[in-house]
This record gives structure tokens, C-alpha cells and sequence, in this order.
């Protein structure tokens, strides 16, 4: 999908079409024309995977005629609202120099974002759906670096450094492949040298260890494993057969890399076709990997062979439903595959106990796609482990570091709470000069300047909570409590006067004399007359008080009740319909939820459901009003109930943010160690931002005075001179 932007060489900002991508938009766009609206459902658990611009291309896919009714159906439009981009100093890939760079760096209204995405979005997090998946216990294993790995660091070190320099050619050795070396040395010094020594110790050996000991825990329960590692994966024979020549020493082949190159292919040297060290009679050896020596190390520790598997012999649909169902049943006990080919769309979770990340991919979706993997509904295990493992001293740290600030603003804008108001992008946070050398030496200034960034993250998120809950308590003091106040005091003045107004209309109370027959006098003459009642019996009634429906009064209960059902009946509509008055009050009736609802208007609305039943419609209308006592009561308690929270809102107000001084003195520390780190004088990749207010004003020079002899130029020389 091509995108049409007047900013040009922003970073993360592509213009090239996709086809894929345009097709994609044009169906979207037909389904919504047909179906207005609403034939394009988006079903997925990472919509943001790396950078927040991300979020601009759905919005397209989703809600095109939002953006255009808004005015934001250019990026450049969204951009202006939701972004800033910041021109900054950063290293060239090349390594050759440094030059201005412009990147999206920070992202402002999140709240207005979140309204507009979720229109569309129906963003549903863990802590919200509560799904029934297993409690997961997180364990860090960190090894220390062999002795060998200490000294190619070192070197590495000084490869940055003649690149720096810019004293070699970039297309022999730049920045990235220094990056790339790094991420291999920090994962197993056998990848740069397959005949370097296997130490004990290693994290890849650790990472056996731990197999190993699931394997021995889970095996009554034929419990599996998924070990996740991106590099040094299975790769296919070469089609030449031969032997290569001899190698370099350690320190040289990482100076030039694998293969020749300082690239790191498979092999050290290149083949010598035409010299007298290839002998093509014979067998070429297999490439080292991670992922055999693995498979061998676990047959070795008592696992039988068709136990492990590589997701990267299963090649088509086929052959991995097959693989994914021995898992499931546990024939298959240990898992080993990258995260491209065994992220998202492997369901194998009903046995899986353990995952392993043996190495840390560059997005953060990844390792949600892997964690998904085991943390998952359907796993048969209520606790299960995730290990990472991290080689200090090496890249591993920083990588680790570096996806935890990509994940930052992603958790910021997919979580269940309220955003905060701006947040910074670091996707495209890159390895400094400084920042490589000081890694590479092992300094503990960088540790403590991740850990320190990290805090002083996690403090501006909370004083920003904290001030949200200082605006929320002002506005409350100012507005909300005394709007709630002043109408639950209507309230009760509505209450007391409409149960005032029901007391002066009672039904009638009805006395009715019943005299008791009296016992006939003993010798009474037959026909005579009887005596006089000895006493009188008394029966006490409750009477109506009368009821007006359409103008007509009616005093029997029975009529009143048949007149109010007929009425009902004559009313179709949701608003209220008058048809009558009853104890001081006005009746109107409604139909709601397709139940006819009567309700009864003094200063204060009182409602009741209407039936069938002639004498039980007029028993819940006497209800309704009787409850007049009792939902005064209630009013009055939330009446006390506010000016309590007023009280403590008047308390709370106003009180500073009680981890200032801390904020202060870490975030000092870490201007302190970003000055610190900055050595032999290299800028590092976060210089203070190229304000519009600091850059020349065009403006401005068109108003200086001209210079002696200027005044014969004209307006557009003058112009073309600026």
C-alpha cells in the first residue's frame, strides 16, 4: 500500500508499494462500500509488532471514512496529532560518520488515539478475559563468558573502533555485521569457530542441563519442551563436495568473519578449487549448529532420538500436522525451531511444560509469539517454566534491553487501563559507537544505566498517575461534587415533597358495623320479641382513593384498574403517553423492552411495570409510591457518602508526588552516565532533538538590512541567496 507523505527520509516511514498491501486495502475498501462499514473483522493477539506507526495502516484498513471525516486521511494529518518527529545525530549503518536523522520519537494525545482506535478495536488483555491458562514461572539463567569469548569481545571492540574510524571499507565491515557477530559470540563462541573448545558453563550447555532435568521431572507425565533459538539454525548440505583449507586462528576469523567475509558465513576460508587443499574425492563435513549439537547432547543424556525434533524437518502442512500431533501426545518430548517457523500457528501447548529462549529476537511480537506457545488455553499444566538465557558480558544485555523499550509504548497503548498522555517510540534504537565499546569491555556503568532507565520509566509513569489523580481530585472539587451534591439535594427535597403530597391524598379508610346476634333469654316465651344486641362488631376496610384515566374519574377499583388496561393498551410508543392522574400525581405510560412501564410525576419520577392483571397493576402502582421512605433513606446515605469523599478529596489534594526526590536523583544519575558513556568524544544516538524554534528563520532574513551594494539585486536574487 503506498503511502503519501510530504516527509521524506524519516526513518521506519517506507513509500515503496506493496501489492499485497494495496490489494489488501482495495478489497477492504469494497467490503466496506457493500457492507457499510461492517464487513472487515481484523482477528489478531500482536496488531502492533515493532513500531507504533503501525497503527496508522490499520486504522486505514479499518476506519478509512472515520480518518476522512476527521481529517486524517493523509499520514501527515495523523502524524501532526498523535506525533513528533525529532531530527537527531545517530551513527550511519555504514559506520563511516555520523549524520541528522528523522525519526517518529514520540507520540502525544494517546487518550484521543485510544477513543478513535476503539471504535474498531475490541481490545481484550489477560487480565481482562482471565482466561484458564497456566501460572508461569520466569527463570533468567546468566552465564558468565569463557575466556576465549572475553577475547573476541575484545576484538569486536576494535572492529568498531576501525570502523569508527572509517578507515575500512563499509561493504567489507560496518556496524551491522559487527551487531551480527556480536549476537552470535554471545550465543556460542563455536558459531564464529566450530573447532573452538565446548566449555562447560556455557549458556548452551546450561540450557541442556535444564532440558534435561524437565525431561526427568515430566517423563511419568511424558511432559514436552519448545526450545526457541533464531540463530545457527538446520540448514541444507552444500552441493559442493570437498574439504575446505586450513583456518585462522580465533581472533582472525572474527576480524574477518565466517566464510571469508567479515559477514560470518559456515566456513572460515575460501574454498581452494584450484589449490592444493581441496581434495573433491572426498566427503565435505557437516556445519556446526546449535541446534545438532543440542539433539546430540540430549541422546548423550539418556533422551531416545525420534524424542527430539527439529521444526525444520517438518517442510510442508503435512509433515508439521504430523509432528505437532506427536507433540501433543507427548511421543515427541523436546521442540527445537526459530521463532519464524514455530511462532504463531503452533498448537502444541496440552503437554508443554518448559519453553527455553535460548537467544532474544529484535521484536518484541516475537517473544509474545513464543511465550503464547505454553502460556496458553488447553495446556493440562497448571504451573509451567520459561527460561532465558543471557551470556553477560556480551550483546545478549543490550538485546534484552533493547525489546523491553520496544515493548514500552506497545504495553501503553494494549493494555486494559487508561493510557498515559504521551509516550516515546524506541524502535529504532540502534547500538552507539560508545555505547559497543563500553558493552564490549564489560563496563557495569551500562547494567546500571539499563536498570536506572527502566526506574526512572517506571517513576514518570507514576507520577503521571499521580498527577491525572491531583486534575481527577481538583475537578471533583470544583464541579463534580458539588453538581452530585446539589442534586441529591434535589433529591430530597422532591422525596419529601411528593411523599408530603401522597399523605394528603390516603385511600379512604372504610368502618363498616356488623351487630352480633344476641343469645335468645332463657324461658322466653315462643313469638315474643328478642332482646337488644348485646354488642356491635366492627370491620375496617381499606377504601379507594379514586383514579382519572382520559379524563374520566372512577371510584371502584375494579373499573379504575380495567379503564388503566385499556389505556395501555392504546400506547405503542417508547415516549411517555398521559392518560391520567391517581393520589396527586400525573400517569403517563411508555413501552420499554416490550413491557409497558406507567410512571407516576410529582417532583420526583416514580416507575412501575405494568401487567395483565387488573388488581395487581394497581397494588405495584401503590408499591411504587410507598417506597418513597425507603429510596429517600438511600439518597441520603450517598449524600453523606459524598461529603465524606469531598472531605478526603480536600485532603489529598494538592500533595506533591511522593517519589520526586527519587525521580530526581535517578534521573540525574542518568544524565550523568549518558555523558559518562559517551567516550572519545562519539555522539550518541540520542542528541538533543533539532528544535523548530532553534533552526534560521527564513523570515528573519529577508528583514535584516541589506548589505552596501545589495540594493541593486532583486527580490528573487535576494531569495535564492537565503
Amino acid at each position: 500500500m503506498f503511502l503519501y507523505t510530504k516527509m521524506r527520509n524519516v526513518a521506519g516511514l517506507t513509500t515503496t508499494d506493496a501489492q499485497k498491501s494495496s490489494d489488501m486495502f482495495a478489497k477492504c475498501r469494497y467490503l466496506d462500500e457493500i457492507t457499510h462499514g461492517r464487513g472487515v473483522v481484523f482477528a489478531t493477539g500482536t496488531p502492533i509488532s515493532n513500531s507504533m506507526t503501525e497503527m496508522y495502516t490499520i486504522q486505514r484498513y479499518l476506519q478509512f471514512d472515520r480518518l476522512q471525516e476527521m481529517g486524517m486521511g493523509h499520514f501527515d494529518c495523523w502524524a501532526s496529532r498523535f506525533g513528533e518527529t525529532v531530527t537527531a545525530l545517530e551513527l550511519a549503518p555504514e559506520g563511516t560518520g555520523y549524520r541528522p536523522r528523522t525519526r517518529f520519537a514520540r507520540f502525544f494525545n494517546l487518550p484521543e488515539l485510544m477513543n478513535l482506535f476503539k471504535e474498531v478495536a475490541d481490545i481484550k488483555t489477560a487480565d481482562q478475559l482471565n482466561l484458564p491458562t497456566p501460572e508461569v514461572e520466569y527463570h533468567t539463567v546468566a552465564s558468565k563468558p569463557t575466556e576465549i569469548q572475553q577475547e573476541m569481545v575484545k576484538e569486536l571492540s576494535k572492529r568498531a573502533t576501525i570502523v569508527h574510524s572509517g578507515t575500512v571499507d563499509p561493504r567489507e565491515d560496518n556496524m551491522l555485521k559487527i551487531t551480527s557477530d556480536g549476537r552470535k559470540l554471545g550465543l556460542d563462541q563455536r558459531i564464529i569457530d566450530p573447532m573452538l573448545p565446548d566449555e562447560e558453563g556455557t549458556k548452551v550447555n546450561r540450557c541442556v542441563e535444564n532440558i534435561l532435568q524437565c525431561w526427568r521431572d515430566g517423563d511419568s507425565q511424558k511432559l514436552t519442551q519448545l526450545v526457541f533459538c533464531d540463530i545457527s539454525t538446520p540448514k541444507a548440505a552444500p552441493a559442493v563436495r570437498g574439504k575446505w583449507g586450513p583456518r585462522r586462528n580465533p581472533a582472525e576469523r572474527l576480524r574477518w568473519g565466517e566464510g571469508g567475509q567479515r559477514s560470518g558465513a559456515q566456513f572460515s576460508a575460501e574454498p581452494e578449487t584450484e589449490c592444493s587443499g581441496f581434495r573433491p574425492d572426498e566427503e565435505q563435513e557437516k556445519p556446526f549448529t546449535i541446534y545438532e549439537d543440542i539433539r546430540q547432547k540430549l541422546i548423550a543424556g539418556g533422551m531416545a532420538p525420534e524424542q527430539v525434533a527439529f521444526i525444520h524437518e517438518a517442510n510442508t502442512d503435512v509433515q508439521k500436522k504430523e509432528l505437532f500431533a506427536k507433540v501433543r501426545s507427548g511421543q515427541v518430548r523436546v521442540l527445537l525451531g526459530s521463532t519464524f517457523k514455530m511462532g504463531a500457528g503452533t498448537n502444541v501447548q496440552d503437554l508443554l511444560f518448559a519453553l527455553h529462549d535460548l537467544d532474544c529476537p529484535w521484536r518484541p511480537r516475537d517473544l509474545i509469539q513464543r511465550l503464547g506457545r505454553i502460556k496458553r488455553r488447553g495446556n493440562l499444566n497448571k504451573i509451567v517454566r520459561v527460561y532465558r538465557y543471557v551470556t553477560e558480558g556480551t550483546f545478549d544485555a543490550y538485546l534484552w534491553q533493547t525489546v523491553e523499550n520496544k515493548q514500552k509504548f506497545i504495553s501503553q497503548i494494549m493494555t486494559s487501563k487508561s493510557p498515559v498522555r504521551s509516550c516515546e517510540d524506541v524502535d529504532e534504537a540502534a547500538l552507539s559507537y560508545a555505547e559497543i565499546k563500553a558493552l564490549c569491555a564489560g563496563d557495569p556503568r551500562i547494567k546500571e544505566r539499563m536498570e536506572l532507565d527502566v526506574d526512572v520509566s517506571k517513576l514518570k509513569i507514576m507520577k503521571a498517575a499521580h498527577q491525572n489523580k491531583q486534575y481527577e481530585l481538583e475537578d471533583n472539587l470544583i464541579k463534580h461534587f458539588p453538581e452530585q451534591i446539589r442534586q441529591y439535594q434535589g433529591y430530597i427535597e422532591g422525596l419529601e415533597t411528593d411523599m408530603k403530597t401522597l399523605a394528603e391524598h390516603p385511600h379512604p379508610t372504610i368502618i363498616k358495623e356488623i351487630p352480633a346476634p344476641a343469645p335468645a333469654a332463657e324461658g322466653q316465651a315462643e313469638g315474643t320479641e328478642p332482646a337488644a344486641p348485646a354488642a356491635v362488631a366492627k370491620e375496617v376496610s381499606q377504601g379507594f382513593a379514586g383514579m382519572v384515566i382520559k379524563g374520566t374519574a372512577y371510584e371502584d377499583r375494579e373499573t379504575a384498574g380495567a379503564a388503566l388496561l385499556e389505556a395501555c393498551k392504546e400506547v405503542k410508543d417508547t415516549e411517555p403517553v398521559m392518560i391520567g392522574s391517581y393520589r396527586g400525581f400525573t400517569m403517563s405510560v411508555s413501552v420499554s423492552l416490550f413491557k409497558h412501564k406507567l410512571a407516576l410525576k410529582g417532583e420526583m419520577t416514580h416507575e412501575a411495570d405494568l401487567g395483565l392483571d387488573v388488581r395487581g397493576n394497581l397494588l405495584r402502582i401503590d408499591n411504587a409510591l410507598e417506597k418513597m421512605p425507603e429510596r429517600l433513606a438511600m439518597i441520603k446515605a450517598q449524600l453523606d457518602n459524598l461529603f465524606a469523599q469531598q472531605e478526603a478529596a480536600k485532603a489529598e489534594v494538592g500533595k506533591p508526588f511522593p517519589q520526586e526526590d527519587e525521580l530526581r536523583q535517578k534521573s540525574a544519575r542518568l544524565a550523568e552516565l549518558d555523558a559518562l558513556l559517551n567516550i572519545d568524544g562519539g555522539h550518541r544516538h540520542e542528541e538533543q532533538a533539532i528544535a523548530k524554534c532553534a533552526r534560521p528563520s527564513v523570515l528573519d532574513g529577508l528583514k535584516r538590512p541589506a548589505q552596501p551594494g545589495s540594493d541593486k539585486k532583486t527580490s528573487k536574487a535576494v531569495g535564492q541567496e537565503l
